[in-house]
């Protein structure tokens, strides 16, 4: 059995963002989807103390078979939301039409990318796990995508995986840095980007 990740604990605090930093095949992935209970470890424990999104950045969050409505109405149920408030939502931001009323799997992947993202969105989390999807869609959505996660959600916490470092700089005050299995929290995410560079 290959271990992905080993010993790795971290505490994240309300309104906090921290940047996890790895190269490819370090666990970062595999890391949002145990925090967002996709997987389940195989020792050790998580401890939610807050609402979490589903990984943003998760091509499996929507259901391929069903339309982009029916995965309104379910997304909707399941967190117990009005299903008129999450569809007006979704309908403005992602601004997918009448692609909505075919099934996902007909979907570009931007088109099911930016579906996922306004779900994610349109759902009021504590904290928002997001895995490299910042560089989904145009400029335009990317802007709006950017101001709503951002801006307009700046008192939530975030677990955001990037290679932008720009964006770790400007918006997570610590890092995670996961290099063969293990995980470091860094406190000073210039030095965090340092090290992860240097791998």
């Amino acid at each position: 059995m290959h271990r992905v990740l080993s010993d790795v604990s971290f505490e994240l605090a309300r309104g906090e963002k921290i940047a996890v930093l790895g190269r490819n095949g370090a666990g970062k992935s595999t890391l949002v989807r145990l925090l967002g209970g996709v997987e389940l470890p195989t020792s050790g424990t998580i401890e939610r103390t807050m609402s979490l999104s589903w990984p943003v950045g998760l091509g499996g969050a929507v259901l391929p078979q069903l339309t982009g409505n029916d995965n309104i109405r379910f997304v909707a149920r399941i967190y117990g939301k009005p299903i008129r408030e999450i569809r007006d939502f979704v309908e403005d931001f992602a601004q997918l039409g009448h692609f909505l009323s075919e099934p996902v799997k007909t979907y570009s992947s931007g088109m099911t990318a930016r579906l996922n993202f306004a779900l994610s969105l349109a759902v009021d989390f504590d904290c928002y796990l997001i895995d490299e999807i910042l560089a989904v869609g145009d400029q335009r959505f990317q802007r709006r995508s950017h101001e709503e996660l951002f801006e307009k959600r700046s008192d939530r916490s975030m677990i955001l995986i990037s290679h932008i470092s720009e964006i770790l700089r400007d918006y997570c005050s610590r890092a995670l840095v996961l290099y063969r299995g293990r995980g470091k929290v860094f406190d000073n995410i210039d030095l965090a980007l340092e090290i992860y560079n240097s791998f």
